[in-house]
């Protein structure tokens, strides 16, 4: 009997093993991504990296193999004939970033993939299928000519606020022929949209993405078959002037880069079913005109349209141009074409304004209820030629007009001219502006405007939001959305500081740190790949970086803290999406700007170069923003000296990354020497103070590794001393500062600071800001009484570390640092007094991470869920593993999870993936 039971037993296992190996595992293969980018047309990566996500209802899903398939046309693929490429199976758990391994991928070849997993639950079926095309990789691919009219107009302005009426060009053409396929590509400067027989090519906006032109163009690729017909098409392209015909050019030539008038170069390429192929490219045959609808644009002054001017079906064939120039010839920008690997910007958002009030003047004060970055749509009806004007900013003055002297020289003015008759909607193409209010005047005679005739259109690059937070702090949860709505503002195909005033520029020091935090809220992985080649390319041979990239303003101030953002957004790009590709591509580029600033700014074993101090220190004035003042201002040499120490440290992480041992050596030498000679410069021994005691001043050297172990517990005391007694519990760093200070002190054992400083609502603190009034981060902690030449209402370089302390340490949300890309996740909430719950989700490049805990008088509750192929440390706050339970078990017994060890008054678990409910009661 026991025997027969054995034998059962035992052709059970087998079958059960056999059924495992054969059938498909009941776990999904999602979210397929080439480069990040969901079905990319026109990449120029000939080794494209892609990745996948896997689910399960079980837990701890590993992937233990995979097999990729590339096929050139979807039958194929169907067919699971991987002609371009089958990559067999491949025993790895690499599921992001796999590299193509095939066939040699050619300019236009269109790629479609799947794969599939062999996991610790069995293989998997098939993924559903994914594709990307390739674009034009050889110049010689290219093969029309850049047209334009390197001119002004009548109408436009040259003066030191430039702008020039919109560019409109067009070119008729047959297709005689059933169309198998056909490609759109298009460079168009500085900003263009795309027309097919009268139809928008596209939801991008502001498009391309803006560079320094000199360098580098970005095209843009399309499929645009669904949109020809056979006979006869008509091609239509707008071109605006963007950043290419600079907003100020006349006003310091010396400072600020322009690059001529508006030009176009694009092409349509046309395969037939019978295989035979045309190519539609601009040259002397296209017609163009100034004289259209647009008037001017501008990105500060604004977009003035004219719709009594508009030409009903310029873009369709048949259209009676005769009117129309020829198009010109015009000279090349200079710059590398190259494929545009970063979302485009789009219409993110439609808000419904909430209220308005009417003005002296026949004048109306529109309110969004909240400051946003993009334009007005409106809806009119009048007779033509009446004007409507609309005029943007952050905040109202008392009396209830605009307030707009913190816009410098800004015009932000868009002036729609109706064509009267029907009811007219409109929008402007090519301008954006950073308001909460509108003042809108000249509305016709009739019935006044009410909030159903307005539409607030939200823009920034179109990219995923990955992150969501609350906790039991309402100051907390409303600056978090602050923040959020700020982060977003000022995404504009590159990170710029602000979107309302004359400035709007791609600074530096604005993302050192606050990159990393954004990339919890955003997927902002192919933009900021992008700001790195940007600044690649800004470099110049010597090494100096700008200290804003691309250098739209020319300046080269080589201090150490703003440049060294090359290095901590590359680190990010690492450590959040696992990108080493990043670290290899700008690794010589990085040490050639480290070896110039130690090679021309060392003094004493110091490097000792800077520019701006500790940026916006409180209390902020004109004259006490970058002040010297030693009672309140951090020594600019310390923080050079120890910036440059952290930059060494990156370095030197790279380089082992990268296998350059010797260069790894390198960094390892300089930073002991610059160590010493940093504490021998700036540290009392006996007061265990850093120069003039300034919490910065304190904090960078703590945070980078540079006190010596026996005046660590003092220096850190000296930090909390200066913020809860002289600065009575509020914050007192600037930009600089501000970036380790929530970090530093949780990690160090004092939580309650730090959530004192977030939870704070007088003057200074984040919260103070929500207080006033704010719907997204000022530029300065005063920003209600600031000087208005400094008095953005929409910055996000005070955020610092913020973000990353809610998502790392309250919420306990991490990737392990050794293990980058969240191979592993460090989980590691820091529950404190005065917070009883938080709730958190971050979209990683492995899947979705949530964190959910609360604490009650004698239970700490928490949700958690861990991605596929993916597994956690886990930290629970209990000094006594037995008080721990996950789904009412013992949580040392539960499935799928593992007791490693006690820490202190913490129980450290290994699980995988899956969804968990730990209790310590």
């Amino acid at each position: 009997m026991n025997l027969r039971i054995v034998l059962s037993s035992l052709l059970t296992a087998l079958l059960l093993t056999a059924f495992r190996a054969d059938q498909p595992a009941p776990v999904q293969l999602q979210r397929l991504r080439c480069e990040l980018l969901t079905n990319p047309e026109g990449i120029d990566a000939t080794a494209p990296r892609l990745s996948w996500e896997l689910s399960g209802p079980a837990r701890g899903l590993e992937q233990t193999a995979y097999q990729v398939l590339v096929a050139s046309t979807p039958d194929k693929l169907a067919a699971d004939e991987g002609d371009l490429w089958n990559s067999g199976q491949v025993t790895s758990a690499q599921s992001v970033h796999v590299a193509y391994g095939g066939q040699p991928l050619r300019s236009r070849t269109r790629c479609y993939w799947k794969v599939r997993t062999w996991t610790t639950q069995g293989p998997t079926a098939w993924s559903p299928p994914a594709r990307w095309s390739m674009g034009l990789l050889n110049y010689l691919d290219w093969k029309g000519r850049w047209i334009g009219f390197d001119r002004a107009f009548p109408g436009d302005d040259e003066t030191s606020h430039a702008r020039l009426s919109a560019r409109y060009f067009r070119k008729e053409f047959k297709a005689d022929k059933p169309i198998r396929q056909a490609t759109a590509y298009i460079i168009g400067l500085g900003l263009y949209e795309l027309y097919l027989n009268g139809q928008r090519v596209g939801e991008q906006v502001l498009a391309p993405g803006p560079t320094d032109y000199t360098q580098g163009v970005k095209y843009n690729t399309y499929d645009v078959t669904g949109l020809l017909k056979s006979g006869a098409n008509a091609v239509g392209a707008v071109l605006g002037n963007g950043r290419f015909y600079a907003m100020r050019q006349h006003y310091k030539p010396y400072k600020i880069k322009t690059f001529g008038y508006p030009k176009l170069l694009m092409q349509v390429e046309v395969t037939y079913a019978d295989g035979s192929r045309d190519v539609v490219k601009t040259d002397e045959s296209w017609q163009g005109t100034a004289d259209g609808p647009i008037r001017t644009n501008n990105e500060y002054d604004g977009e003035e349209y004219d719709a009594t001017k508009e030409m009903p079906g310029w873009a369709s064939a048949g259209f009676d141009a005769k009117k129309w120039l020829p198009a010109e010839l015009v000279q090349e920008p200079g710059g590398a074409y190259e494929a545009q690997m970063n979302e485009n910007m789009k219409v993110m958002e439609t808000l419904k304004p909430v209220s308005i009030k009417p003005l002296a003047g026949g004048k109306y004060i529109l309110d969004m209820g909240q400051n946003l970055a993009g334009w007005l749509r409106l809806r009119v009806q009048g007779k033509a030629g009446d004007k409507v004007t609309l005029r943007f900013a952050e905040t109202l003055q008392p009396s209830g007009e605009l307030y707009v002297r913190n816009l410098r020289d800004a015009r932000v003015t868009d002036v729609y001219t109706l064509k009267g008759g029907a009811p007219e909607t409109w929008e402007p193409r090519f301008v954006y502006h950073g308001f909460r209010y509108v003042e809108i005047s000249g509305w016709p005679a009739g019935p006044a405007p009410t909030l159903a005739d307005f539409d607030g259109r939200v823009v920034y690059d179109d990219m995923p939001t990955t992150g969501a937070l609350t906790t039991s702090d309402a100051t907390i949860n409303q600056v978090y959305r602050n923040a959020y709505w700020g982060i977003r503002s000022n995404y504009k195909g590159m990170p710029v500081d602000c979107p309302q005033r004359n400035e709007r520029q791609p600074w530096l020091g604005d993302r050192t740190t606050g990159a990393y935090g954004e990339s919890f809220v955003f997927d902002n992985s192919r933009l900021y790949a992008k700001w790195l080649h940007d600044i690649e390319q800004a470099q110049k041979a010597d090494g100096s970086i700008p200290d804003v990239a691309p250098a739209f303003w020319r300046y080269y101030g080589d201090n150490v803290t703003w440049p060294g953002t090359y290095l901590t957004v590359a680190d990010m790009l690492y450590r959040q999406y696992g990108d080493e590709q990043v670290l290899a591509r700008h690794y010589d580029s990085m040490r050639r700007w480290l070896l110039y600033m130690g090679q021309n700014y060392s003094e004493n074993g110091l490097v000792t170069k800077d520019k701006y101090g500790d940026w916006c220190v409180p209390p902020e004035s004109k004259e006490l923003i970058h002040s010297k003042d030693p009672a309140r201002n951090t020594d600019g040499a310390l923080i050079a000296s120890s910036t440059y120490y952290h930059m060494l440290d990156l370095m030197r992480g790279f380089a082992v990354t990268l296998n350059k041992t010797r260069d790894a050596d390198e960094y390892t030498q300089r930073m002991a020497a610059l160590k010493t000679a940093f504490n021998q410069k700036f540290l009392n021994p006996e007061s265990c103070q850093y120069s003039n005691n300034t919490v910065t001043a304190n904090l960078l050297p703590l945070s980078y590794g540079m006190v010596p172990p026996e005046a660590e517990a003092k220096v850190f005391q000296n930090i909390v001393d200066k913020i809860l007694v002289e600065n009575q519990g509020h914050i007192s760093t600037g930009v600089i500062g501000t970036q380790w200070l929530m970090r530093g002190l949780t990690q160090r054992g004092r939580p309650d600071v730090a959530l004192r400083l977030a939870a704070n609502r007088d003057y200074p603190s984040w919260g103070y800001m929500a207080a006033n009034g704010a719907t997204t981060i000022w530029e300065l902690w005063n920003g209600n009484t600031a000087d208005p030449a400094m008095n953005s209402q929409n910055h996000v370089m005070l955020l610092g570390d913020l973000l990353i302390w809610q998502y790392e340490n309250l919420a306990g949300i991490k990737s392990a640092p050794d293990a980058p890309g969240f191979q592993r996740l460090e989980m590691k909430p820091t529950p404190t007094t005065g917070l009883t719950s938080v709730s958190a989700s971050y979209q990683s490049v492995r899947g979705l991470v949530k964190s959910s805990w609360k604490q009650e008088p004698k239970r700490f509750s928490w949700n958690l869920t861990v991605p596929g192929n993916t597994k956690a440390l886990v930290y629970l706050p209990a000094k006594d593993v037995e008080k721990v339970q996950e789904g009412g078990k013992k949580a040392s017994a539960a499935p799928g999870v593992k007791f490693l060890r006690q820490e202190g008054d913490r129980a450290v678990f290994e699980v995988g993936s899956g969804e968990y409910a730990f209790v310590v009661k």
